[in-house]
Parts: C-alpha cells; sequence; structure tokens
C-alpha cells in the first residue's frame, strides 16, 4: 500500500489505517477491523461513514448484519485524475492571485524573520534574484550550518545568482578566492564589529543579526534599495581592498 498517495488524496491516519485493513482482509466486519487496527470501535463507524462518502469503500446487508469491502482500485486512479484536475484549475489562477497580492501590496513592506528557519527563508528568497549585494559578511552561515549552506549553494549556482561581497577584513586569511559566480572584496579592519550583515537584492534590503539569536529585518522599497546599492557601489570603488 502506498499510503503517501492515500495521504495526498486526503486520508486522515485513521482513514488509512482503516481502509488499509479492508483491502488486506477482504470482505469484513467492525469486529475483524477492530482487531486489525486497534481503533476503538466508535472511532471505526465514524472512519467508515466518511470513507464511504468519499468512495473508498461499500457495504452490504445480510440478515441485519453489515459486511465492509473496499470499493476497485480504479477509484484511486479516478481520484487522482480529479486531485490533477482541481490543481491544474488552481495553477491557472496563480497569475490573478500575484496580480491582486502585487495590486494591494504597499510601496513599502517590512517584515521580521527570527531563528535558523527564518534565516533560510530569506536566503532563499534571495535566489529569484540575479544578483545580490553584500556589506560585512563574515561567512557566518556557511560556518555554523555548513549542510544548508552547501545545499542553498548548489542551489545558488544552479541559478547562477551573482553575489558581489563585502567581506570582513578578518577573512583575508583564509579566503583566498571566490566561489562561483562570487565577486569579493574585503572591507577595513574599522568595518569589523558585532556580527551584523547588510543584504541588498531588487527592491529589499536586510539587516541580518546573525550571533547567538538569528534576526533578520527585511524593507522592501525601491528608493531605499537603491540607496544602498550606490552605498554598496562607493564602498566597492573606493574602500574596499581587492584579493
Amino acid at each position: 500500500m502506498v499510503l503517501e498517495l492515500l495521504k495526498e488524496l486526503g486520508l486522515s491516519e485513521g482513514e488509512i489505517k482503516v481502509y488499509s485493513a479492508i483491502l488486506e482482509i477482504g470482505i469484513t466486519t467492525i469486529n475483524k477491523i477492530h482487531e486489525k487496527t486497534g481503533i476503538e470501535r466508535r472511532n471505526i463507524y465514524d472512519i467508515i461513514n466518511k470513507l464511504i462518502e468519499k468512495g473508498f469503500i461499500s457495504y452490504t446487508v445480510e440478515r441485519g448484519k453489515r459486511t465492509y469491502q473496499s470499493a476497485h482500485p480504479s477509484r484511486l486512479s479516478e481520484k487522482v485524475e480529479n486531485r490533477k484536475r482541481a490543481l491544474n484549475k488552481v495553477a491557472k489562477q496563480i497569475p490573478q492571485l500575484i496580480k491582486a497580492y502585487s495590486a494591494s501590496k504597499p510601496e513599502i513592506n517590512a517584515e521580521i524573520y527570527r531563528g535558523i528557519e527564518g534565516t533560510k527563508t530569506v536566503w532563499g528568497d534571495t535566489l529569484n534574484y540575479k544578483s545580490v549585494y553584500w556589506v560585512g559578511a563574515g561567512r557566518y552561515i556557511p560556518k555554523r550550518f555548513p549542510l544548508f549552506f552547501a545545499n542553498f549553494n548548489k542551489r545558488r549556482i544552479k541559478s547562477k545568482t551573482r553575489w558581489i561581497n563585502l567581506l570582513r577584513a578578518e577573512l583575508k586569511k583564509e579566503v583566498k578566492k571566490p566561489m562561483p559566480y562570487e565577486h569579493i572584496k574585503f572591507l577595513p579592519k574599522e568595518f569589523s564589529g558585532n556580527p551584523t550583515v547588510i543584504c541588498i537584492y531588487g527592491n529589499k534590503v536586510v539587516n541580518f543579526l546573525l550571533g547567538e539569536t538569528l534576526f533578520a529585518f527585511v524593507i522592501e522599497s525601491k528608493e531605499l534599495a537603491e540607496n544602498y546599492k550606490r552605498y554598496h557601489k562607493y564602498l566597492w570603488q573606493k574602500v574596499a581592498i581587492s584579493v
């Protein structure tokens, strides 16, 4: 039994257990289902009624006694096709949803992300853009979460997302060459301090706090992002040191 398929078709764990038991036993009774699954009888009745409504099982009554059996497995194919059609309809509506989302979105938007999962979310968002500008990067995420970064970096390289990376001075001894699709220069040591990093991509500016607490403050503003890119350009051309 492919349980994952049944989950995709909307069956709960209890429904999957009961359906699997009926499929394995054949024509059966509540008592045998109870013995097979260990589920309480009162719960089995509720589950069976749901499975009947969904078309997964059927029943017959003989001499006042109900017996249950699974519907022909071809019903699964029918339900898969129905699910595909429903998902296709949803997919066709996505452009309209994006349009509505963009129309209702304010010109300036701010979001806060906390912890490693929040940080991963922001990093994942950068892969939707061709160029990402960093100020004060210290290779904090690659060092603390190497498995996440290895997977992320493969995706970054595949998407050809460029990093224009202003690294901290203390990394000069360990970073001898850039990664693929990365351009690096080093900031003077005066720019080093607390583990905070600025990231600019698209119309977004992110302030990362990457110490014991992981925190990302994302501001989406075209004007703000343009100015931060100018700051980055000035540092890159006038202040930073090449490898």
